[in-house]
């Protein structure tokens, strides 16, 4: 959602979100626009505020003294991030600039915001490099899969278990478990010392999968119609 002197372009299918029609929503994003916010520069927000979290999930495992904050931290800021994705499209319609160029500020920067957030995670202490850059690949996959499906001429599909608000439910409970939660509650397993981290990536990853298989049935069933 973005700045242009086309006025009268819409954007088509948007993610449903329930958030979005709160009275309180509306005020925030009215007020943006009311102040010249740009709807880029808040797209923009999302990835800078997911690298954050990426880092504040990385230094777990290296300040581990510090965990419990930036567990908290890293829950705070993947929040923003979805705020972010919520107010670009808001405060694009409230100024009436919303166009084509903005649908690309819309999507590349959530791509980057999953990596970060995702990648970062894997960095975690009791977490999985590899994992990490598992659930990545396959969130990227599932935004993928749907943005092909609406070019071969079917309807957006924004169908989970493992879409982009419940990959950011999966990564708040977790982080806001691990940081309000004692040590006992935490357990690890293996020779890498793997605990709930690694393990929530595993959900995700393997959640992602599953989403992508989804959308790409029911993309497949519309066009045979």
């Amino acid at each position: 959602m973005n700045e242009s002197p086309d006025s009268s372009y819409k954007p088509t299918e948007r993610r449903p979100i329930a958030s979005r029609d709160l009275k309180a929503s509306q005020s925030i994003a009215q007020w943006l626009a009311r102040r010249g916010v740009s709807p880029n520069a808040i797209s923009v927000s999302g990835v800078v505020v997911s690298v954050l979290a990426g880092l504040a999930f990385w230094s777990t495992r290296d300040y581990p003294d510090f965990a419990r904050y930036a567990w908290i931290a890293g829950a705070a800021l993947v929040q923003m991030r979805l705020l972010a994705n919520m107010f670009d499209g808001m405060v694009a319609i409230a100024r009436a600039n919303a166009s084509p160029v903005g649908e690309l500020y819309n999507e590349v920067p959530d791509r980057l915001s999953d990596a970060a957030m995702l990648i970062g995670l894997g960095y975690a202490a009791g977490s999985s490099p590899v994992l990490g850059y598992l659930a990545a690949l396959a969130a990227v996959f599932t935004a993928y899969v749907r943005s092909m499906s609406k070019v071969a001429g079917a309807p957006q599909d924004y169908c989970g278990p493992m879409a982009k608000p419940q990959r950011v439910f999966a990564v708040t409970v977790l982080a806001l478990f691990m940081a309000l939660t004692p040590a006992a509650w935490q357990p690890q397993w293996g020779e890498h010392a793997w605990g709930l981290p690694a393990a929530a990536l595993a959900v995700i990853f393997f959640g992602a999968l599953l989403t992508a298989a989804r959308r790409l049935s029911h993309a497949a069933a519309f066009l045979r119609k």
